[in-house]
């Protein structure tokens, strides 16, 4: 039986102590994004390929670990570059699946903006939450992380 979709969006914002152009750079970069992106924690290998343009993807998979909730479980995320304005924005529009089947399909939208010597990412997260879905609150929390290790990969 099909559950009803769980629509939600959520808001993060955070100010990087680096240049606006360095902090794009972790966004549009493929081996700089993969450092703090695709490296998730809990996965046993995988793959990360972007072609960074209008128009252009993102994919991820990786195995989940087997100390993880879903051992063994093939994570996947395919997304679609919707808009690209250098050192001002990105939208993507992306779908999530275990093993085949998706699960959520994501709008999400980031905004820099310079600040002095610092940038501020906005990250805007609109979702929608299938049967089995991680849900709008993990999700959340999963953004939390990985912007926290954009910051660490930025001071590496």
């Amino acid at each position: 039986m099909t559950e009803p979709v769980v629509h939600a969006t959520f808001v993060i914002e955070k100010t990087y102590p680096h240049p606006l152009d360095k902090v794009f750079a972790a966004f549009s970069d493929p081996a700089f994004k993969s450092r703090w992106y695709a490296r998730a924690p809990g996965a046993a290998g995988g793959d990360f390929d972007m072609d960074f343009r209008t128009g252009g993807h993102e994919r991820m998979r990786y195995v989940m670990a087997d100390d993880t909730p879903f051992p063994g479980a093939i994570l996947a995320t395919e997304g679609l570059y919707l808009d690209i304005v250098p050192e001002a924005r990105i939208v993507t529009g992306s779908n999530m699946a275990m093993n085949g089947r998706v699960f959520s399909s994501s709008l999400l939208t980031f905004e820099f903006a310079a600040e002095g010597e610092a940038t501020r990412v906005t990250a805007t997260h609109q979702g929608a939450f299938f049967e089995h879905a991680d849900g709008p609150a993990m999700r959340e929390d999963g953004w939390r992380k990985l912007l926290e290790r954009l910051g660490e990969s930025l001071d590496a």
